[in-house]
């Protein structure tokens, strides 16, 4: 390690005119500076959005610590430079730099992106644009990084495949140092940046576009998706980690300057979820469940707390309650934390009484409100999508936390779900009321010291996502979703607890492009790079996406907005992701699809396993004995 870096990439100058330079300086409390000189690979992980939403991200904190500690590797981060620096960099033709030595992006071995949401895909384009790398990858000379891609929306690349030399398909921790010691011999041996891509092809996970063909049917749907050369393969498989304990872990994690989107330290307990929601695509993608082990959880959190001098905690999973030494960690916790005066997060909890019991411990009850996630109004939707939660176990749920003082409850649902009826979204506006009722007959006059409950009801937009058994399923239009929104806001005006009710929903506008890009092939390439042209990034942010520009594109581009929503696709059709082996089965899905239609759910992997395919890599939840519990 050598002293922090002080050799800024903007001036005083530049930095004085903009919003938060404190996004752009790098020198954070745990970032990594390395001597140049020893190094043999310079990799810049990219988060491509603003600088406070990807210093929250999780999966960077892990690569960054795993690729650093390689001794001849130095991996620094980028993030998304907002529309004021954005302006002026290209303005004054400063290239795009990475945080720790403020150097030009352009000069490293690598680009690495995480991809988390299909909206920000204009944002890559703006961050080389800015680090002045050809956006397309055919463009790309021997000096050029290799920009490699990862994360959920890596599972199906095709949308954004020309913009990218490469993806990883999976976990990272497992193929960085291959990819790298490959990358090391072939700039040794002198090899081209074609021969080293195709020499990654070959690793596995790794999933290189430009080796691989598409050819469409007449009505536009996929044909054949094959490889153009020998030894590439036809199917990748996802790279998984099945021990999740010994791995690599940030202890260290970097602190920021600024107020950011989680400003605490997190721990992951687990990998995975058991609950097998039809419409969840993480649900799907990390199969099989994986927990850590609680002891070494527990050294984790203190050495973490310790390293940052942050004042919160947070348990990270997709189903907090399901991890089976919760109850053991949660009481260590609430222990240690209680003496440092460190707050206790704990999302994606069940609000069972165990759940309530928690937070009535670690919460400052006046001051939170809770969040159930039934998803959807009716018991017969919530069937369709498997949800798991019946409304006994929701209004037994709430009368259990009005009993315990909480006075906010917040609601989420979806609309457009597959099979819904006006029934379903008029189920929504009655449970929202039957909720309230619960909290006027559970709590007293003389208790009720805010007056009345509050029950805020958020709808989104149900959007198909890839590897999921909804992905068969069509999309609502706008127009459809803007009057099933209608008909819930209606419902709740027209219940006897309305004004206890507050009704929130989401833009149709961006749900039905999402959906686009969900289940996009690579035709779609050339939407997104004459968007960006038009002047189109920070999509993801309401105030900033322009809609008619991206219909406008696909019109000029001859591509059909309703051919990639609002159709239902046959159950033998190849679809752009199809390559991709994410160790759920495409039959297990289609299987999963069917009992939807029927409405009819499947128990959790805890009670009985269903055969989804993720047995085959040898651990997890599928070799831990069923219990029968739903």
């Amino acid at each position: 390690m050598t002293v922090a870096n002080n050799n800024l990439a903007l001036s005083d100058d530049i930095l004085m005119k903009i919003e938060k330079p404190a996004r752009y300086i790098g020198n954070e409390v745990n970032a990594v500076i390395k001597d140049k000189e020893k190094i043999a690979v310079r990799f810049a992980m990219c988060f491509p959005d603003v600088y406070e939403i990807g210093m929250s991200h999780l999966g960077i904190q892990i690569l960054y610590a795993m690729l650093n500690s390689m001794e001849d590797v130095w991996c620094e981060r980028v993030y998304s430079p907002w529309l004021d620096l954005d302006a002026i960099m290209r303005k004054e033709q400063i290239p795009l730099f990475a945080l720790e030595s403020q150097d030009p992006i352009k000069d490293f071995d690598f680009l690495g992106v995480t991809i988390q949401y299909e909206m920000c895909y204009t944002n890559i384009l703006q961050v080389l644009d800015l680090a002045q790398i050809p956006l397309l990858a055919a463009d790309r000379g021997e000096d050029c990084p290799i920009v490699i891609g990862g994360g959920p929306c890596a599972y199906n690349p095709e949308p954004i495949a020309a913009f990218f030399d490469m993806f990883y398909i999976g976990e990272g921790e497992t193929q960085y140092q291959n990819l790298i010691e490959l990358y090391k011999r072939c700039k040794t041996e002198g090899q081209s940046r074609e021969e080293f891509l195709r020499r990654a092809a070959k690793l596995p996970g790794i999933y290189v576009p430009g080796f691989y063909e598409v050819r469409y049917h007449e009505d536009g749907t996929i044909q054949a998706f094959t490889p153009t050369e020998e030894g590439i393969p036809a199917t990748i498989l996802k790279e998984i980690e099945m021990d999740v304990t010994d791995t690599y872990y940030p202890m260290k994690p970097v602190v920021p300057y600024i107020k950011v989107t989680q400003d605490r330290v997190v721990l992951e307990i687990q990998r995975g979820c058991i609950r097998g929601c039809r419409f969840c695509q993480a649900g799907q993608l990390y199969r099989p469940v994986r927990e850590r082990d609680v002891d070494t959880l527990k050294n984790w959190a203190m050495e973490m707390l310790k390293n940052t001098g942050h004042e919160e905690i947070s348990l990270s999973s997709l189903s907090s309650s399901d991890y089976s030494k919760l109850p053991e960690l949660i009481d260590f916790l609430i222990e240690e934390c209680n003496q440092k005066h460190i707050n206790i997060s704990l999302p994606s909890l069940r609000i069972d009484a165990f759940s309530l019991d928690v937070m009535s411990k670690v919460q400052d009850v006046k001051k939170s409100s809770l969040t159930f996630a039934p998803e959807a109004g009716s018991q017969r939707l919530r069937n369709v999508i498997n949800k798991g939660l019946t409304e006994e176990v929701i209004l037994q749920g709430a009368a259990l936390a009005f009993e315990g003082g909480w006075t906010r409850v917040k609601l989420y649902f979806m609309l457009g779900l597959p099979t819904e009826t006006e029934d379903d979204i008029r189920g929504i506006a009655e449970l929202s009321n039957k909720i309230a009722a619960v909290f006027f007959d559970v709590v007293p006059k003389e208790k009720r010291t805010n007056g009345r409950v509050q029950i805020v009801s958020s709808t989104s937009f149900f959007v198909p996502k890839p590897f999921t058994p909804f992905q068969w399923a069509p999309q609502c239009t706008k127009e459809e979703f803007l009057e099933k929104a209608y008909q819930t806001k209606m419902a709740i005006s027209g219940q006897l607890n309305q004004k206890s009710i507050k009704y929130n929903y989401h833009e149709a506008d961006a749900s039905v492009l999402e959906g686009v890009l969900a289940r996009g092939d690579r035709r779609l390439s050339e939407v997104i790079l004459k968007v960006y042209q038009k002047g189109c990034f920070y999509d993801a942010w309401s105030e900033y996406f322009k809609n008619e520009v991206w219909l406008e594109t696909m019109a000029e581009c001859g591509l059909d907005l309703d051919f990639y929503t609002t159709r239902e696709r046959s159950l033998d059709e190849i679809f752009p992701w199809d390559f991709i082996d994410c160790g759920v089965t495409k039959e297990f899905l289609k299987r999963e699809w069917q009992k939807a239609c029927k409405e009819e759910i499947s128990e959790n992997c805890k009670a009985k396993c269903q055969g989804c395919g993720a047995a085959r890599f040898g651990g997890g939840i599928c070799f831990v004995p069923r219990t029968g519990e739903v």
